[in-house]
């Protein structure tokens, strides 16, 4: 039986500063403004903007004045009830070139951690708050990572295994 849910439809997120996170989201991930209300909930100067992220999921955006939360920096697994958040990337292509930007955009270094069925990119916005980009694998690399190595392959060098421990010549 399928889930009864299709996906995320939106991630509360506050900011320090609207523009910059409109930005920062539009460079990174081609966001794209579909409201921006200026004078959200009849409060003058708190700020609401919906930035579609892709499919239908959104960021729904708030910049209150006053408000301190988005400069709060918080080691991961203190963060609260949500610690981050992933972004699915369409393909292994697009999830490449969402790290390159990312990169060039100094929100992270690049380091890819491969989960098994997943590729994942962490990054940090300029408001610091911390989430990642995963590819989730298709199937048939999934497969290919599985198939044991050609056998006419005799030589594969020295290396360490993730034990630490080398491994010699086959």
């Amino acid at each position: 039986m399928a889930t009864v849910l299709d996906g995320v439809n939106h991630i509360a997120i506050l900011t320090g500063d609207m523009d910059r996170f409109i930005r920062f989201y539009q460079e990174a991930f081609d966001a794209t403004v579909v409201h921006d209300n200026r004078h959200h909930g009849g409060h003058e100067g708190e700020r609401m903007v919906i930035l579609a992220i892709g499919g239908q999921s959104a960021f729904n955006v708030f910049e209150v004045p006053g408000n301190t939360q988005a400069h709060v920096q918080t080691p991961m697994f203190g963060r609260g009830r949500l610690d981050h958040f992933g972004l699915n990337a369409r393909s292994r292509e697009t999830f490449e070139h969402v790290r390159t930007r990312l990169m060039h955009l100094g929100a992270s270094d690049g380091t890819i951690t491969d989960f098994g069925a997943a590729l994942s990119v962490f990054f940090r916005d300029p408001d610091g708050l911390e989430a990642e980009v995963v590819w989730n694998k298709d199937p048939e690399t999934r497969a290919a990572e599985s198939r044991p190595a050609s056998s006419s392959v005799r030589d594969l060098g020295t290396g360490r295994s993730p034990s630490g421990r080398t491994r010699g010549h086959v």
